[in-house]
């Protein structure tokens, strides 16, 4: 009981690292401009250093800087629907890509297949530094620049996921797949009523990852559109001024929403 009782604390202690951000954020957005220019502004904007104060609850809370992102601020929901259009295809496109691609390295037998999982390995560990120039140069040939194509199409064809979902259907039973070959499944049966059910946890785990990814990107959007109409929410945040504190604390809790859900 006395282990069980310290790792428990040692676990609490741990979450409330994790949960006291989300706490500053909850509370910052109900803080009032004055109070938090008089908290933590005196950290962000005096070029002298001075300590910033944090209270746990606000002294008084208000809704304003809610009424004012969501009512006065149109840019902030053209970028929150941008950001749906580009992440939403993206991410169903790499389930639709990265499913079967998974499938084919885990279960079939071919020539090369070792070599080209190999290579899979090596996009998915090159960052986006790296391969910036070559999609700039092909997205250009093909007249997608600065349309959501230019940012939808290099990650639907992302490798990381092909390796999240591959690990998931290594867990399928080889002994299942023959039970369903002889009773007259055939490659693509098993493929749809055997390896897509039982693997769907790996499948939504990718599928959280790659949206959390797509949801937060920066450098893709800035370097493939340059018109400032087709930006996602993820350049939003950059736009706003120390002085709009209260803004910035809705605004981030906004775009913190939905990878939470």
């Amino acid at each position: 009981m006395l282990k069980r009782f310290f790792c428990l604390a040692a676990l609490t202690l741990l979450a409330l690292f994790t949960w006291w951000v989300l706490w500053f954020m909850v509370m910052g957005a109900l803080t009032g401009e004055g109070e938090l220019l008089a908290t933590i502004g005196p950290a962000l904007q005096s070029e002298e250093e001075q300590g910033a104060v944090w209270c746990l609850l606000p002294s008084w809370p208000t809704l304003q800087p809610l009424v004012q992102l969501l009512l006065d601020t149109p840019v902030f929901f053209a970028m929150f629907w941008n950001a749906c259009k580009l992440v939403f295809p993206q991410v169903a496109g790499q389930m639709a890509v990265a499913a079967p691609a998974a499938w084919a390295f885990s279960k079939l037998r071919f020539p090369g297949r070792r070599a080209l999982y190999a290579v899979y390995l090596v996009l998915m560990v090159l960052p986006f530094q790296i391969t910036m120039v070559p999609n700039y140069l092909v997205l250009d040939k093909l007249g997608l620049m600065d349309t959501p194509f230019a940012v939808i199409l290099p990650g639907v064809f992302s490798a990381f996921p092909v390796f999240i979902i591959k690990k998931g259907f290594d867990a399928v039973p080889q002994s299942l797949l023959e039970a369903a070959a002889l009773d007259g499944a055939g490659p693509l049966r098993c493929f749809f009523s055997v390896g897509l059910p039982l693997g769907l946890p790996a499948i939504l785990s990718a599928a959280t990852l790659d949206f959390i990814e797509a949801w937060n990107a920066i450098e893709q959007p800035m370097m493939f559109l340059q018109d400032k109409s087709n930006w996602p929410l993820s350049l939003y945040l950059s736009n706003i001024t120390v002085e709009d504190l209260g803004l910035a604390m809705v605004a981030s809790l906004m775009m913190l929403a939905p990878p939470l859900l």
